[in-house]
């Protein structure tokens, strides 16, 4: 018999151990080769593995186990013979779906109508099993319980197939939304991520000497400019035109003139940057992440959109690379889209500053004597204070309002145009 050992690889030079959060395979299944067999948390992503070889696996880790990189987590006996009908995982669950299609659409109609007989059934399952990570995300998107799902991994265990499959059969998921009406509780081990989150978010609290300062922007500028060309811009570029696109441009520009908010602390020394690499704060089913767009201060406001676009739909389907986290400059992260009025975002470590983007809202102002109605936003610097100064900050803030008041100035690289024309 010829055994081959998977050990966990290294997914970055800063990474020592990483989670199994699902295993997609079972204890004695038989693999291809390049097959994903896990998804594994790190602090920065979550990532696949792949099959190493082909052949018959013994698992060596449990799901929420923690590995350290380089651990050996399964066997593949390589000398295993290929089942009869080729891949045993697949043709295993197709069967057992098919002929009982009818059988589960009337399953979960009683479980629907709440009758009696189908709930031992389903309750017994969960006796022994849980939900793995995977679906427990799909169940918490979707306001579905566990007692709605039958399991069918090992030892009851509901897997991200088991949900899909009972939402495809027609499962109601508007019967199982709101309050269960129980006084039970129900622990969930934190994923490595939201720890070593919440270990970042301490640090910068305790390390750093972090203030807040605010501004407000007039977005009637912004947003004239969008409707007026976002047709033109979405035909010619296949994207569609947003606002962060122009903020990172407003930040990149500022950056130039303020380096040191571009810059960051090492040990006794501050490292100065002559590129900006901006860090897009994105909310993911894995919990915040912050995807960095290298050399921003280049591109073009279609290249950021692109960007932008192709780094918040790898966050948000656990694609996201650590490399594709790491070595940012600056960070800008948008509460406006969940409806915060006015926040002190926290420093992105070992970064020195972050931007704040809140709600539009239309608000009574006072222009040139008279007063407007205007839509109106809320910008909030937090910075390190032991390496910016007030000055510093506040000025960067007002040049980023500037330029998002005036978009022609990001154009001309933070001048008036007419200066440009007249050589001043």
């Amino acid at each position: 018999m010829s055994v081959l050992e998977m050990k966990v690889p290294s997914p970055g030079e800063s990474i020592s151990e990483v989670e199994i959060a699902q295993w997609m395979v079972s204890d004695g299944d038989y693999v291809e080769k390049d097959q994903t067999i896990a998804e594994v948390d790190s602090d920065k992503a979550t990532l696949e593995l792949p099959a190493e070889a082909a052949g018959i696996i013994t698992l060596k880790a449990e799901e929420g186990d923690t590995v350290a990189v380089g651990q050996v987590v399964c066997l593949i006996d390589t000398s295993a013979e290929r089942p009869a009908g080729s891949a045993a995982p697949k043709t295993e669950s197709k069967p057992a779906a098919e002929p009982t299609k009818e059988e589960v659409k009337e399953e979960k109609t009683e479980t629907v109508a709440e009758k009696p007989s189908p709930a031992p059934a389903e309750n017994n399952s969960y006796a022994t099993g849980t939900a793995s990570p995977a679906a427990k995300k799909v169940m918490a998107e979707n306001n579905i319980k566990a007692s709605q799902v039958q399991g069918t991994g090992k030892d009851g265990r509901i897997t991200k197939q088991d949900v899909v499959s009972a939402m495809a059969a027609g499962f109601d998921t508007a019967a199982t939304a709101g309050w269960g009406g129980t006084r039970e509780k129900n622990n969930e081990k934190m994923s490595m991520l939201r720890r070593k989150v919440a270990e970042r978010l301490v640090a910068v609290k305790n390390e750093t000497a972090m203030l807040t300062t605010f501004n407000e922007v007039d977005m009637k500028p912004i947003m004239d400019l969008r409707n007026k060309y976002k047709k033109a811009f979405a035909d010619h570029h296949d994207i569609n035109l947003g606002f962060m696109s122009f903020f990172t441009k407003a930040c990149t520009e500022a950056l130039n003139l303020f380096p040191a908010v571009n810059a960051q602390i090492d040990g006794k020394e501050m490292i100065f940057h002559d590129y900006a690499d901006i860090g897009i704060a994105v909310s993911s089913p894995k919990g915040l992440m912050v995807p960095v767009i290298r050399n921003a201060e280049q591109m073009s406001l279609a290249e950021i959109e692109k960007e932008i676009k192709r780094l918040a739909i790898k966050a948000r389907d656990g694609k996201i690379t650590p490399d594709e986290m790491t070595g940012g400059t600056f960070t800008i992260t948008n509460g406006g889209v969940f409806g915060s009025m006015m926040s002190t975002p926290i420093i992105n470590p070992p970064q020195s500053a972050i931007l704040g983007m809140h709600n539009i809202v239309e608000r009574p102002v006072a222009i040139d004597g008279k007063v407007e109605i205007r839509p109106m936003m809320y910008l909030a610097l937090s910075y390190d204070h032991r390496i910016i100064d007030g000055k510093e900050s506040v000025s960067f803030l007002v040049k980023v309002k500037e330029m998002l008041e005036n978009p022609e100035r990001m154009i001309f690289g933070g001048k008036n145009p007419i200066e440009v024309l007249l050589g001043l």
